[in-house]
């Protein structure tokens, strides 16, 4: 497609794909901010964590395969639908009149949301070839940081000066615009699908290999423990499907996962750097928040923006990393600088205190977006360049698949990590008289590290709490009880971080496995996937970034 774009053409196509890639990176966290004003007027406060859940199963389920359709009969169709089924749900949530609807519109939200995530990526991928790819990837990953700048401040605001209904209707006007200019500007692409026909037996597989495994692990972090038979079932109805899911992609002419791509050690290393990474990052990035709050004293109006710091350095480094890459035509060493100097980031984090500023929060923040940004655009762009052109969907749904399975299954271990920690370093750190003479529901509550986020709460605790208790020594015991729980807390986290650097760690290894192979500067060229063992792929030419530059 992109020999028969023009240039201006081309831009306009990027704004709608960012546009609608921007309303569904911005609905988590716009959501999030609402939540209690839902939670108030639904209620159902033990459905909470299914508002959540339902989006992520929809859209990671369906990335993959979402994906796969594309490659075969084109992407501008699936995109379109993704948009418009992301409506629909927010249409229908913002008129849920119970918390089940909710839930179930949510679902069909993230469905949409799918749709849009499988294919932005891969619709700049048929705009741009690989040699001027990077720059325009890299700003395709600003959005989800500037979404998540963004997010927090129009979620609080709607919420407080209209209703939490809008947070979902807002998604309308800026929906129908990315609709009816992508429907002007985007040409259709060519199905390539004579003689392929979709997997639909490998499609169901897949589905129902992601979705138990996702929900068990999402279960195990936080309502069940990771030997419930709620959690057990999920794992084993997930490994039985693999191996069906493994048997029919072996056998299938168009195999929704191509089983071959892991033969190719580039992809397989990017997809592993990936998955890695993203257990390391969500793990660390779900309780940056929470150390910010109740360590650091940032106070809960400003709740939604602690993580803007490393947003911002995300949106920036993503910047730099796609010019350089475009410019140099080298991906390797920008993947792996960018890996370490999240890895550095993450370790700085582990070594904040209760004591440390919060400008040392900030700063240690941002150097792990930093890298970020570096990494993220990078790895999709080193998969993309190493498989057929005709397997781009495949290629760049898989990526952003490995992220989010990955950051599934790290948020889960890390939530089981957090609660032992935090009950280990409390235990240590209560006074005996407090230990000896608070009752087992009060010594439970200060197990709850959400009480230090919210003033009314630790006022009930010292109130209702201590008071009856303890009489004239409450007060010494109950601030020394606070202190005693934010050191608690603030070791718990930084234990966190640390794992969360040591798997970081081991993503920087892996990625000193990417081999460099030259950006291809047209998508029509072979890759290294289609040329034989033993030939060399065929190097760019010696001023790609001059090529580069005058195409672009």
């Amino acid at each position: 497609m992109n020999a028969q774009v023009a240039d201006r053409q081309r831009w306009a196509i990027m704004l709608a794909v960012m546009l609608g890639l921007f309303l569904s990176a911005m609905d988590s966290t716009i959501v999030g901010t609402a939540m209690p004003r839902v939670i108030a007027d639904l209620s159902g406060l033990e459905l909470y964590s299914w508002v959540f859940t339902s989006y992520m199963l929809a859209s990671t389920t369906s990335v993959p395969i979402v994906g796969k359709m594309g490659d075969i009969y084109g992407r501008k169709q699936f995109f379109l639908a993704g948009i418009v089924i992301f409506l629909a749900g927010s249409i229908l949530s913002g008129a849920s009149q119970s918390m089940t609807e909710l839930i179930l519109f949510r679902g069909v939200q993230g469905l949409g949301g799918g749709f849009i995530f499988a294919n932005a990526f891969a619709i700049v991928g048929d705009l741009f070839a690989p040699a001027e790819r990077g720059r325009y990837t890299g700003i395709m990953s600003g959005v989800f940081g500037l979404a998540s700048v963004i997010g927090p401040l129009v979620g609080g605001a709607i919420t407080d000066n209209l209703s939490w209904r809008w947070v979902f209707y807002v998604n309308i006007p800026l929906g129908l615009v990315a609709l009816a200019t992508i429907s002007m500007v985007l040409p259709a692409s060519q199905p390539r699908g004579a003689g392929r026909k979709l997997d639909y037996l490998g499609a169901i597989a897949l589905a129902g290999t992601v979705a138990p495994l996702l929900l068990g692990f999402s279960w195990a972090g936080n309502e069940y423990g990771w030997t419930a038979p709620q959690v057990a079932g999920c794992f084993v109805v997930s490994a039985v499907l693999l191996a069906v899911l493994l048997v029919i992609e072996m056998r299938a002419a168009e195999p929704i996962v191509p089983l071959r791509l892991f033969r190719n050690r580039i992809f397989a290393v990017a997809i592993a750097a990936t998955f890695i990474s993203g257990v390391g990052l969500y793990a660390g990035a779900v309780y940056i928040p929470l150390f910010m709050q109740g360590v650091l004293h940032f106070s809960a109006t400003n709740a939604g923006l602690v993580t803007t710091p490393m947003m911002v350095a995300m949106v920036c480094g993503s910047l730099i990393g796609g010019q350089v890459v475009s410019r140099t035509g080298k991906y390797k060493w920008i993947t792996v600088l960018g890996m370490g100097i999240s890895a550095t980031g993450m370790f700085m984090l582990s070594m904040l205190t209760s004591d440390s500023s919060q400008a040392r929060g900030m700063m240690d923040m941002a150097v792990l977006g930093f890298g970020l940004g570096f990494t993220i655009p990078t790895l999709t762009l080193a998969a993309q360049n190493a498989v057929p052109y005709s397997m781009l969907g495949v290629v760049s749904a898989f990526t952003q698949f490995a992220r989010s399975v990955g950051g599934t299954i790290g948020v889960a271990i890390m939530g089981s990590v957090m609660t032992r920690q935090l009950d280990s370093h409390l235990a240590g750190g209560l006074s005996p008289e407090v230990q000896q003479g608070a009752p087992a529901p009060l010594l439970e509550a200060l197990k709850s590290p959400r009480v230090l986020l919210d003033s009314h709460a630790l006022n009930l605790l010292h109130d209702e709490g201590f008071v009856p208790i303890f009489g004239a020594d409450a007060d010494r015991l109950f601030n020394g009880t606070v202190a005693s729980m934010k050191t608690a807390l603030a070791a718990s986290i930084t234990d966190i971080f640390f794992i969360s650097t040591m798997i970081m760690l081991t993503a920087f290894a892996v990625t000193f496995l990417l081999a460099e192979l030259p950006l291809r500067v047209t998508n029509e060229a072979p890759s290294a996937f289609e040329t034989p063992p033993d030939v060399e792929p065929e190097p760019a030419p010696a001023h790609a970034a001059e090529v580069v530059a005058r195409s672009a």
